[in-house]
């Protein structure tokens, strides 16, 4: 039987209170510029600049937003910002998470309506960006971002439900600018409402259950389109996602979020920042680059729980870096297992923001066979996922967890003449600074680079001589 996980978050959050170390709660009255993310930042993690580690989720109970005369709201940050934290929040580990998530993308539990009746108690505001917390993290970003804000939408063609986290920057008392990344489902209804020639409803919610935030943020290679990733959230938490209607647009919003913000995302274009090049700080560590031109979404309507907790996310830092990760190495091992590969687990580690950096941990060798399947497939890894740039293949023995670990196993398991493969000139992502021509000539466009595979496995015929020691209990 599948057991239920937290049903919103709330619930998450009085499940850390009892666990020392997990929760740190700030009564201090800080404000939304500049305030909560200065005082996170020793606790964001790589690649956040040093110094800094991987620490508690915070709730800063008293956040002043930048309108004057606004109350103080609380925000909380780092909830997912270890692996091993947003792992037990589903009632799991890190290396069983990407199974579950496998699972619950064969099995998907579908969502349900329910009365307003049963719900907890919402609040209609004032449709008023200005008067919530949202932060600004850096003096050079282009305002207050949304970065953890889940827009839920429905295609008007197929009718499939889109949930995906997008970056959200306020332009106005009732208008974000919006950044979707091309080729995901939400741009693909918005054109498809572009067509038929009206705005797109859409929902966005701050404040989810992890079963449900973590779904949200699977890629297309794990979550096809026409899966709805409620269905998913609901499989990986044990029980359907409640729904509940919008009460200013004809669209669905989640009924237990701590914000909804209800609106329709418009055909027009804005400038993300009319004042400079910077956006906001990105997940792979560098100040992210204002977009020309950027859709936008008008707020019609604004619910709250009382005493909503809004929730957001440091650009750069472990955080991020985990909730891509999870649902990347799902993909990753799901991909392995229809090729028969031995795959064991899949690290995406956080220094290449849970993306760029894949750990693969591979089963026993049974024959000399072995050495050329690894890298073929790790290869394969390379090929077929745009956002893979490195592939690390470690041995059993070795703790994908540990650094430490992994870096052993770097020096003492390869030979970079005959261990390293490059993959010349392959399709990659443009955050990276260095997939650019003026830092290569050899890639033949922006957004394009070299890839690697580092064997780190040892040969199936010197299997004898690489065992480590084992203590034994006097």
């Amino acid at each position: 039987m599948t057991r239920r996980r937290p049903a919103d978050l709330r619930t998450a959050l009085a499940g850390l209170d009892s666990l020392p170390g997990e929760l740190v709660r700030e009564r201090e009255e800080v404000p939304a510029r500049f305030g909560v993310s200065s005082r996170y930042a020793k606790w964001a993690g790589t690649p956040a600049p040093p110094p800094t580690g991987p620490g508690p989720a915070v709730l800063f109970e008293r956040v002043t937003p930048d309108a004057a005369g606004s109350e103080a709201r609380a925000v909380l940050i780092g909830l997912y910002g270890t692996r091993r934290r947003a792992a037990a929040l589903l009632g799991t580990v890190p290396s069983e998470l990407p199974y579950r998530l496998l699972d619950a993308v064969a099995s998907p539990l579908p969502p349900v309506k329910v009365r307003d009746a049963k719900l907890p108690g919402r609040t209609e505001l004032a449709p008023d960006l200005t008067a919530l917390p949202v932060p600004v993290l850096t003096d050079a970003d282009a305002g207050p971002y949304l970065t953890l804000g889940a827009v839920l939408a429905t295609d008007p063609e197929t009718g499939v439900r889109n949930l995906s986290v997008h970056r959200l920057c306020v332009q106005g008392p009732d208008l974000l600018s919006i950044w979707m990344v091309p080729g995901r489902d939400l741009e693909a209804a918005h054109r498809a409402a572009q067509r038929l020639g009206r705005p797109l409803p859409v929902a966005i919610h701050l404040g989810l259950a992890p079963a449900v935030l973590l779904s949200s943020c699977c890629p297309t290679s794990l979550v096809p389109r026409e899966v709805d990733e409620l269905a998913v959230g609901g499989a990986l938490g044990g029980a359907p996602v409640e729904l509940t209607s919008c009460r200013t647009v004809d669209a669905e919003c989640i009924a237990h979020a701590e914000y909804v913000l209800e609106g329709e995302l418009l055909p027009g274009t804005v400038p993300e920042n009319p004042q400079g090049p910077a956006a906001t700080p990105e997940f792979l560590g560098y100040q992210g680059r204002a977009h020309p031109a950027l859709p936008t979404v008008r707020i019609t309507g604004i619910t709250a729980r009382e005493g909503a907790i809004l929730q957001t996310v440091s650009g750069p830092g472990h955080e991020q870096s985990v909730l891509l990760g999870f649902g990347m190495e799902a993909a990753v091992l799901g991909r392995l297992r229809s090729q028969g590969a031995p795959a064991k687990a899949v690290h995406c580690h956080t220094a290449g923001g849970g993306q760029l950096m894949v750990v693969i941990q591979w089963r026993a060798k049974r024959s000399a066979a072995d050495d050329e399947a690894v890298r073929k497939a790790a290869e394969t890894v390379l090929e077929e996922f745009r956002m893979a740039k490195l592939v690390v293949s470690v041995d059993e023995d070795v703790d994908l967890e540990s650094d430490a670990d992994l870096w052993w196993a770097m020096t003492t398991r390869l030979q970079a003449d005959r261990d390293v493969s490059v993959l010349p000139d392959r399709e990659g992502f443009p955050l990276d600074p260095t997939q650019s021509t003026a830092y290569s000539d050899a890639l033949s466009g922006d957004g394009r680079t070299a890839k690697a595979h580092f064997d780190c496995t040892v040969p199936h015929a010197h299997l004898a001589r690489f065992h480590r020691p084992r203590f034994t209990e006097p």
